[in-house]
């Protein structure tokens, strides 16, 4: 007999299939997710840390809606890897998401920026009183305060960079509610790469640019979040530069964030990594152990539970990670606890987390291998993921193969399951590969939106693991 959480559980994803379309929910959902819920929380189990972050990003409000409707309540909602899930991938839907990602094809979906509206046209959650600061945050912390009480200190442009989850997007709309609150009288917008490229395209076919133009080039502060999205789209980049261009020429703000620094997004013009580079460049890092004691503290307030602080402590350094797996482990031993009708101590938490603690450190090291290099040719981590052998691509999927078996402990029939279902012997062929010709000193060559492109190949594996350097 169906118990009352799974028939909950049907109900949620038949709404949010509704509001998604079918499309989309096939895309990104069918045989990708695993939706539970438990006691106030739904986890949504997914099979990688890339379909994690872009339905985190693209899906969140419509899960959250779907499931206020069918619970009657606001639900805490945490999204957790499951390598399992990776085997009912087909390859067709794995080729589906990267065109889906790579053309911009979710015009219609929902966007997590605003207009340029002295106030946004929807809630940005993020605020910089929440935001917590430590040694590896602390500068671009500032940077962002600067901004929002007007200081002219060097800060334009301000580029923030670093891995995911590591608060960027928190600081940017920290930074948008400042300046909301503070200084009501500036225009301003909070935009993603996708979104831009989105209202710029849809803009030129309906042949409105004018008015897309009008909207943002007069703003006293434009705020774009994942700015890489950009690579690899010569139109928009061009666009992008002349906005950038008339804002900065009448002196007003420009602040953007990146997976990378601007010199290592691939397929990003020359004139913008230089715009890029002219002012603010800052890195956030990996949190420190004992602000990662401070986030989870903070968490527990949020979610009003007693986390003794040794387990707060255990979580801390045994993650290392990033903000988005401290918090998820929290929210899961706090699901636990309620399940089990046990406090929290460190003997569950070591139970409740022990798998999670397991499979997090090369999941996230892989994810982060997978960042670097798709963003260094331009691609995105799902391009890695396809079937697709076009020289760029199965270029960039060697080299992350490669970087994997290198720095994590990963088998290789992991790392070809976690890189779209891929045989071992494709991973062991690709080292192979890149061995041989590191060891013969060769060059790589790839194509770009202006040629061909080449490298010594020692000299763009010294590039990406720079990148990887915590």
């Amino acid at each position: 007999m169906e118990s009352t959480a799974d028939s909950a559980v049907v109900k949620i994803l038949g709404l949010v299939a509704q509001k998604l379309g079918p499309q989309r929910f096939n895309l990104w959902f069918k045989n990708t997710t695993r939706f539970a819920l438990t006691d106030g929380y739904l986890e949504v189990d997914v099979p990688n840390p890339f379909i994690g972050g872009w339905i985190e990003s693209h899906f969140t409000d419509q899960i959250a809606e779907a499931a206020r409707e069918v619970i009657g309540k606001d639900l805490q909602i945490a999204y957790s890897v499951n390598p399992s899930l990776m085997g009912n991938l087909r390859k067709s839907q794995l080729d589906r998401q990267a065109r889906f990602v790579s053309d911009g094809s979710d015009r219609a979906g929902p966007t997590r920026g605003s207009g340029a509206h002295r106030s946004p046209a929807r809630s940005l959650r993020g605020r910089l009183e929440n935001f917590v600061v430590g040694p590896s945050n602390q500068m671009a912390f500032s940077a962002a305060q600067g901004v929002v009480a007007g200081k002219h200190c060097g800060y334009n442009p301000l580029f923030i960079h670093g891995g995911c989850g590591l608060g960027k997007t928190h600081l940017l709309q920290g930074l948008a509610n400042g300046l909301l609150e503070q200084r009501a009288d500036l225009k301003w917008a909070y935009l993603s790469g996708e979104e831009f490229t989105n209202r710029f395209l849809t803009s030129l076919r309906r042949a409105q640019l004018d008015g897309f133009r009008g909207r943002l080039r007069h703003l006293d502060v434009l705020i774009i979040d994942d700015v890489h999205f950009l690579a690899n789209k010569k139109a928009t980049q061009e666009e992008f530069l002349h906005t950038f261009n008339a804002i900065d020429s009448v002196g007003k703000q420009i602040v953007m964030a990146s997976d990378s620094h601007p010199k290592l997004i691939g397929e990003l013009s020359g004139s913008l990594v230089s715009r890029f580079v002219s002012g603010m460049v800052v890195k956030i890092d990996t949190p420190e152990f004992e602000t990662r004691c401070e986030i989870l503290r903070r968490r527990a307030a949020h979610l009003k539970r007693d986390v003794p602080d040794p387990v707060i402590r255990y979580i801390a350094e045994n993650l290392d990670t990033n903000v988005r797996e401290l918090e998820g482990a929290l929210l899961k031993l706090a699901v636990f606890s309620n399940v089990a009708c046990q406090p929290i101590t460190i003997g569950l938490a070591k139970h409740a987390l022990a798998e999670h603690i397991t499979r997090t450190q090369p999941i996230v090291r892989l994810s982060d291998i997978e960042r670097v290099v798709a963003t260094f040719f331009g691609l995105s981590p799902a391009d890695l993921h396809t079937s697709r052998k076009a020289r760029t691509i199965a270029l960039a999927r060697a080299v992350a193969m490669f970087l994997a078996r290198k720095h994590t402990d990963m088998s290789f029939p992991e790392i070809g399951r976690l890189m779209g279902n891929k045989n071992h012997s494709t991973v062991i062929l690709a080292c192979r590969r890149i061995g041989k010709t590191l060891e013969q000193e060769g060059t790589v060559c790839w194509s770009t939106l202006t040629g061909k492109s080449e490298m010594p190949l020692a000299v763009l594996l010294s590039r990406l693991e720079e990148q990887l350097a915590r």
